[in-house]
């Protein structure tokens, strides 16, 4: 999210009125209802973890033992556990659901 200033975006007779509730403060305008964006999805940060996660199931179902992945991918055990077990779990049930 980036800041916008008021007086590029909004009739000075807009600002006049904000300006008597809130002077000087920051405000965040949400958006409209159904137009909300998931974490990430602009930046593409959502896609690129998934990517990784699916790569760290990959390399543990290859043998690659739990330690040598958390040097590898710089997490913690907890984590790289974590993220086996989900993509363990959203890949049986992707096989399931295509039966």
């Amino acid at each position: 999210m980036k800041y916008l200033k008021a007086h590029s975006v909004l009739p000075k007779e807009v600002i006049a009125i904000i300006q008597e509730f809130i002077d000087g403060e920051l405000v965040y305008i949400p958006r409209k209802d159904g137009r909300q964006r998931s974490w990430g999805e602009k930046s593409g940060a959502k896609d690129s973890l998934k990517e990784r996660n699916c790569q760290i199931y990959k390399d543990y179902t290859n043998g690659t033992k739990v330690i040598d992945l958390t040097l590898k991918y710089y997490l913690s055990e907890q984590s790289i556990r974590r993220i086996i077990s989900q993509q363990k779990r959203h890949c049986s049930n992707s096989v399931y659901s295509r039966l």
